[in-house]
């Protein structure tokens, strides 16, 4: 294993995964009143984790945090791969900010959703996703496939 392979974006990356990982367990949605209903949450003036609010989401989330421990451990050991490294957590990572920007601002779960807010938990995820996603992003660059001029096959 050549750690020595693993620059400056893996290593955010991996901080970026551990914290999207992390955050799942943290407060990510506030209850207002008494007949707010979130999973298996219930207010009034309480608050639900990212885990016990989404049900499936929390498994794609949680895939999106393994990502980045895969990339580097795929450059450390030296694999070869048919794709630029970093493209597929790029990828991963751009699918987990996509849902955390959906359910936090777009459609919370839960009901009544004007009684829902966003808590700490969920801008952790959110700045865990942008973290995976530059980290990604700056080994993707670095490998890239050479272009070929238009009309060469």
């Amino acid at each position: 294993m050549n750690f020595k392979a693993l620059d400056r974006g893996e290593f955010v990356a991996i901080v970026g995964g551990i914290l999207l990982g992390v955050s799942l367990l943290m407060n990510w949605y506030t209850l207002g009143n008494r007949n707010t209903i979130l999973g298996s949450c219930r207010g009034p003036n309480s608050t639900c984790s990212g885990w016990a609010a989404l049900s499936a989401l929390r498994f794609l989330l949680l895939l999106a945090a393994i990502a980045p421990l895969i990339l580097a451990y795929i450059i450390l050991r030296g694999h070869a791969l048919s794709w630029p490294r970093g493209e597929l957590t790029a990828l991963a990572a751009l699918v987990a900010l996509t849902v955390t920007l959906f359910e936090g601002l777009i459609d919370r779960p839960g009901s009544p959703s004007g009684e829902i807010g966003v808590s700490t938990g969920w801008w952790v995820a959110l700045a865990a996703d942008v973290m995976i996603l530059s980290g990604s992003l700056r080994r993707s660059h670095e490998g890239g496939v050479p272009r070929k001029p238009p009309g060469v096959l």
